[in-house]
């Protein structure tokens, strides 16, 4: 691939403009890029190898990250993703990013995109907070990366389990499901990726009440910034995102008891 040349990538819902320089990835730089570059450079410092690389600021005033190698599931979601063993892998991959971070203190006030949901209690760490398919990237089939931190920001380690259990279990209606998980058992998937976390039981009972939490705060959060920012937000609020929280609330409360069951 030349170096000048720009290839754009998709899957992203929300940053826009996003393309593939060589093997360095150019992003429009935010008011949140700050605090993220202050994050990936303190996962580069503890040598976590699953996130991209700081490299600077090109002549657009674009950040430049490193290409992380591998593939990264667009929808309809290929097999390699919907796996057992996937869903294992992302549970790892996320402990061990958790673990990598739970040390780092960041500069106070730094700029994190705080409109987003959360769940009550003190931070813990700095979450990655959207660990959807679209931002892990598998090599072989097993998930090794995470990408794109622009909502990463304080939270708790459950937030970003119960969120990643949204997008992997997953906890939707089964219509608003990938066609390759429409009909999964999703308490036996919630369990293995508990299993892999390492939550214990104290843990597992939270997973449910913070899920049940999350989904109403993201729905006040999608609707506040379609409505105040506008752009990538109004358009995902305009698809149905707003619908699609609904009807995974009523699925989650629907099937409550099972889900319980398996979990605890």
């Amino acid at each position: 691939m030349a170096v000048n040349v720009e290839v754009p990538l998709s899957g992203g819902e929300v940053t826009e403009g996003v393309v593939r320089v060589g093997e360095t990835v150019r992003r429009p730089y935010g008011a949140h890029s700050p605090a993220v570059h202050g994050l990936l450079r303190y996962l580069e410092g503890v040598g976590f190898e699953g996130a991209p690389r700081v490299l600077g600021v090109d002549e657009r005033g674009r950040e430049v990250l490193s290409w992380v190698p591998g593939e990264t599931p667009q929808r309809p979601l290929p097999g390699f993703a919907v796996t057992e063993e996937a869903l294992r892998g992302v549970a790892l991959l996320l402990r061990r990013y958790h673990e990598a971070v739970v040390s780092y203190e960041a500069p106070q006030g730094a700029p994190w995109d705080m409109a987003a949901s959360r769940l009550d209690g003190e931070p813990e760490l700095i979450g990655h907070c959207d660990v959807t398919p679209e931002n892990v990237v598998f090599r072989g089939g097993v998930p090794v990366g995470l990408i794109d931190f622009d909502l990463a920001r304080p939270t708790t380690r459950m937030y970003d389990v119960v969120t990643t259990l949204r997008h992997w279990a997953p906890i939707a209606d089964p219509g608003d499901r990938d066609w390759r998980l429409c009909q999964v058992d999703v308490g036996r998937r919630v369990r293995l990726f508990c299993d892999a976390y390492g939550l214990d039981r104290d843990g597992r009972r939270e997973v449910l009440p913070a899920a049940r939490v999350r989904f109403e705060r993201s729905y006040e959060a999608m609707r506040a910034r379609a409505e105040n920012e506008g752009g990538a937000w109004a358009r995902i609020w305009r698809s149905g995102a707003g619908t699609r929280i609904r009807r995974a609330q009523d699925w989650l409360e629907s099937n409550w008891d099972e889900l319980d069951a398996r979990l605890v």
